[in-house]
């Protein structure tokens, strides 16, 4: 154990893990913070905060997986390559492990022309495989980006992401293998609607060996209507809905139906990725529906969760 991070523990225990997320408010109002944390407690093993997510200003990760901490939920806090150089990165890092953050997402972030202030100037020093980089010489070896020591310890679980349903396909798995020598520990997928491409990519994932050097979740989203299954697959790059998964929302109705059914159909992915080798845990993104989570997880017999 290198990072005193439960998510650790319950992974290196064998026992399936399972992640959520958390948005953090566009702005300080961090009673939105609490009621979310409120209905993720006991259900999921660590809470991913996201980092000015699709390029919207919000509260800071790090200041906002500080108020898990200090809650007693464990923060996966998310860091892009978007807003900052390294070494802003470096003292963000710095900042929260020193707040008790223990477990951190590397990720290259969406371009600022997705969001709300389009015309912002980008950052990209690094790519994400760079940080991850980074940050595994800052734990393991003690030093800087640019090979000062570091005063003091930097305990995280590094983790990174990764699209299986990218094009072209070849080049997710190489990809991934780079983060892997990178020195990433653990590894969270886009979110899975077209099964059979998921397994192909995890039989080319535990063919290579991966999987035994990284610990691999399985990205998986509730649907709330026909309609967002339709939006996905039509507006968002590198996921694809297939037409069963469309009709039977559709099927479904509209309204409470509807979402019910997406929570049962986000449940059942649960339970078909755990018997999938070299799968060991699942990432809810139930984005801004956070109240989805603990039925999806009771209804995938996830809970309770492993006292670790």
């Amino acid at each position: 154990m290198r990072s005193g991070s439960r998510l650790e523990r319950v992974l290196a225990s064998g026992q399936f893990a399972i992640t959520a997320e958390l948005g953090p408010p566009k702005g300080t109002d961090v009673e939105v913070v609490r009621n979310k944390m409120a209905l993720l407690r006991g259900v999921c093993d660590a809470v991913n905060i996201t980092d000015n997510q699709t390029a919207i200003v919000r509260l800071s990760s790090v200041a906002a997986s500080a108020l898990l901490c200090q809650d007693g939920l464990e923060p996966v806090m998310q860091m892009t390559c978007r807003d900052r150089n390294r070494l802003a990165i470096q003292a963000d890092v710095f900042g929260a492990v020193t707040l008790g953050v223990r477990n951190l997402l590397c990720l290259t972030g969406d371009h600022q022309r997705f969001g709300n202030h389009p015309t912002a100037k980008n950052v990209y020093d690094l790519d994400s495989i760079q940080l991850i980089r980074m940050v595994q010489r800052m734990r393991d070896e003690r030093v800087t980006e640019g090979g000062e020591p570091v005063e003091g310890e930097v305990p995280m679980f590094i983790g990174g992401a990764a699209n299986p349903f990218g094009d072209p396909f070849e080049m997710r798995i190489i990809r991934l293998a780079k983060k892997v020598a990178a020195g990433v520990d653990f590894i969270q997928t886009q979110c899975i609607f077209d099964m059979p491409r998921f397994r192909e990519w995890m039989r080319r994932v535990v063919d290579l060996g991966l999987h035994e050097k990284a610990y691999i979740l399985a990205g998986v989203m509730p649907l709330k209507s026909a309609g967002a299954a339709r939006y996905i697959n039509a507006n968002v790059a590198g996921i694809s809905v297939p037409d069963g998964i469309i009709k039977r929302m559709s099927d479904a109705g509209r309204g409470q139906k509807a979402r019910d059914e997406g929570m049962r159909l986000c449940a059942e992915m649960i339970q078909e990725v755990r018997e999938i080798e070299g799968v060991r845990g699942a990432h809810i993104m139930a984005v801004e529906w956070e109240d989805a989570i603990r039925p999806i997880v009771e209804m995938a017999g996830a809970l309770p969760r492993p006292e670790i």
